[in-house]
């Protein structure tokens, strides 16, 4: 209903109505089992997308995909985000997973894991986080050791969505213990009955029902066949995985928060209080003002992100998007969070129990700011990215010579 289709497509603006209409057949049912933690993933929400084509929209169509954009997925995800963190997950992984296999993968590669997961007959998962940390990834203490033809892998990762049922997983490891993180960790594609072992579900505050556990490698025998790129050369695959993490983090977190306010909206024009509607009360109407301005700003940052990695990748541009989609991640997810903290101040003590789903999406939102890497860290590669784009030759304005006293460089002390 708050959506926005202005920088959109005929054809985008068709997607979001088709995605709409999969995403409003969804059984309530399956998120009240999802929050009881009942289930351990939601299969049957992945079949569904599979069926209706609505997985992997970006990869090529021989693969299962529909060969769509960057945008066009952005636009899908926020729709999914309605439903919140955990099937918004369940369906981005496709994209996060299929990213490197896509890029990366050897045509086997493509065949055996890439187009299963886009059909929905494969479910994947990544390793990323260790006990040790999450946003420092290149300080990986996961080992692979070549012995022949086959990497011995030994090390634990946590905090894994789906990392209890995944036929594989998508799994980093450092292959060289001498060299710095960012030039010794190897991508390899891991399968479940290669030995991966559970060793812990966790109780989580939200995202539930998504199986999120701790998996352990103990000489775990991964033959060569199945490294993604080459050894120690996992940065660049990171880097571009970063791309569906972020830009799905943002336009999820804009589909939760959105979902919340329109409750919100809905509940201000019944409810009364003195008489009047709450609405009408301007604590509560800036509230919604406020809300809403903040939800089109990060739908239009994220779009935006999402169009310029589009540009990128067909050479149609040569700037790189990684602040944008940095950008996109830390606003929208901090956007997402203040939205619908705002939602639940609206409907007030009722929005604090089970009988509105606001609670249930603010433990969700919780997590936005903190997963795919953390707000601090987008802030860390902004800032990195700016002066980077400053210190490159420019036609620009000299600016300082706008001042009055411009020339007087006596005064302009730096040490």
């Amino acid at each position: 209903m708050l959506e926005n289709d202005v920088l959109s497509t005929e054809e985008e603006i068709k997607l979001r109505e088709e995605v709409k209409e999969f995403v409003a057949s969804i059984d309530p049912e399956l998120l009240r089992k999802m929050d009881k933690d009942e289930i351990d993933y939601p299969f049957e929400f992945l079949e569904g997308a599979a069926k209706r084509n609505l997985l992997g929209l970006r990869f090529p169509e021989e693969y299962g995909g529909r060969g769509l954009t960057w945008t066009a997925e952005s636009i899908a995800m926020e729709e999914v985000g309605v439903l919140g963190n955990g099937l918004g997950c369940s369906y981005a992984m496709v994209s996060i997973v299929g990213e490197a296999i896509y890029r990366f993968g050897e045509e086997w590669h493509k065949e055996e894991f890439l187009k299963p997961i886009i059909k929905g007959k494969k479910l994947s998962a990544e390793g990323l986080t260790e006990p040790r940390g999450g946003s420092d990834f290149f300080g990986t203490t996961t080992k692979a050791e070549k012995r022949g033809n086959k990497w011995i892998l030994n090390g634990t990762k946590r905090f894994i969505a789906g990392g209890k049922v995944a036929d594989f997983y998508l799994i980093y490891a450092r292959t060289d213990p001498s060299a710095p993180g960012h030039k010794a960790l190897t991508a390899f594609l891991v399968e479940r009955d290669m030995g991966v072992e559970v060793e812990e579900v966790y109780n989580l505050l939200g995202f539930r029902g998504m199986g999120t556990a701790r998996i352990v490698f103990k000489d775990v025998e991964v033959p060569d066949e199945y490294r993604i790129g080459e050894v120690n050369g996992a940065r660049i695959i990171f880097n571009r995985m970063m791309i569906p993490e972020r830009l799905t983090s943002a336009a999820g977190a804009i589909g939760t928060a959105r979902a919340a306010l329109e409750i919100a909206v809905k509940y201000s024009e019944k409810r009364k209080a003195f008489g009047r509607k709450i609405r009408e009360f301007q604590g509560v109407n800036f509230m919604v003002a406020e809300a809403m301005t903040k939800l089109d700003a990060a739908r239009a940052l994220t779009y935006t992100a999402a169009k310029a990695v589009d540009l990128y990748d067909t050479g149609l541009s040569k700037l790189d998007p990684r602040r944008l989609v940095s950008e996109a991640k830390y606003y929208a997810t901090d956007v997402g969070w203040d939205v619908v903290n705002k939602a639940m101040q609206i409907l007030g003590g009722i929005g604090y129990t089970q009988v509105y789903p606001v609670e249930r999406m603010l433990r969700d939102m919780r997590l936005s700011p903190i997963w795919t890497g953390s707000n601090e860290i987008m802030k860390v590669l902004i800032q990195h990215e700016t002066y980077k784009l400053m210190g490159l030759p420019s036609k620009d304005r000299d600016l300082e010579k706008d001042a009055m006293d411009w020339y007087k460089e006596w005064e302009k002390v730096y040490e």
